[in-house]
């Protein structure tokens, strides 16, 4: 089918920030950062590291699939459909959705990210007091921001991720929407091949891994972030932290922003592969 002139220009644009990704070039520190990490690692047994990648894949697949069997989230997916309605009351199920217009789709996506966005500057505000409760609970927090989010936007343009397929999809763009810049051009690269190799979308061939060393970058930060937040807290305006809820509500707030970025150019461009009749 071909593109309406909307739909060209949305991709065009799409097809600007892919040549981002691949004209990104690390800073000597990022360089040097990797160097370190890699040499960190290394003086770890392989078969240790294995185990402790094991364990962040499998604790990624529980949270997805927690999150997309809960309440909470069946109910935002009603609203999805509800809204979709709105422009086409014959939608009756996610698949449905993918007949609605680009600037549709995009004004329901923006909904569910200004949400989560609001959601994680929250979290970040809250984790920012300084009470060891809020800043033990804030890595797991934003896993769930940020993992729901990534569903929402891809059932948002019609792809329903109870699929063995689509359930990887989404956390390999997870995955890579949470991966340095640096790093991001790889796995887009690996995401496109995958949607070019596979002819029958239900179950899902390709490689399951998800965690490694590249992937740790974010987790530290977080915790850089915390000691951030413990040096700060003392430091109060009237007897509230206000530098080190605002450190954590900025870094939360850019870290959804990112993924959220990410993740909803990924499905338009899908969406619009599809539309073109490529890659279906």
């Amino acid at each position: 089918m071909p593109l309406t002139e909307r739909e060209k220009s949305a991709f065009l644009k799409l097809k600007e920030w892919e040549n981002h990704l691949y004209d990104y070039e690390p800073n000597d520190l990022q360089l040097t950062f990797d160097k370190y990490l890699d040499r960190s690692f290394s003086l770890l047994p392989e078969e240790t590291q294995q185990q402790f990648f094991s364990v962040l894949d499998n604790w990624l697949f529980y949270l997805h699939a927690l999150i997309q069997g809960s309440q909470l989230q069946m109910d935002a997916k009603d609203r999805i459909i509800t809204a979709g309605r709105v422009f086409n009351p014959e939608i009756e199920e996610i698949e449905n959705l993918g007949s609605l217009s680009i600037e549709q789709l995009q004004y329901i996506a923006q909904q569910q990210i200004a949400r989560h966005r609001l959601y994680s500057f929250a979290q970040g505000g809250m984790a920012g007091t300084g009470e060891a409760l809020l800043i033990g609970s804030d890595i797991p927090a934003m896993a769930v921001i940020n993992l729901r989010v990534v569903q929402l936007i891809a059932m948002t343009y019609g792809f329903e991720v109870n699929t063995p397929f689509e359930m990887m999809t989404s956390l390999k763009v997870f995955h890579c929407a949470t991966m340095p810049s640096r790093m991001q051009a790889i796995g887009w690269n690996e995401l496109m091949e995958e949607l070019k190799d596979t002819n029958e979308r239900y179950f899902y061939e390709g490689n399951e891994d998800l965690t490694d060393i590249t992937w740790l970058e974010q987790p530290i930060k977080q915790l850089f972030k915390a000691m951030v937040i413990v040096l700060l807290k003392r430091k109060s305006i009237q007897g509230i932290p206000l530098f080190s809820m605002a450190v954590g509500a900025g870094s939360n707030y850019q870290l959804t922003k990112k993924v959220t970025n990410f993740t909803h150019n990924y499905y338009q461009y899908r969406y619009l592969l599809e539309k073109k009749g490529e890659h279906s």
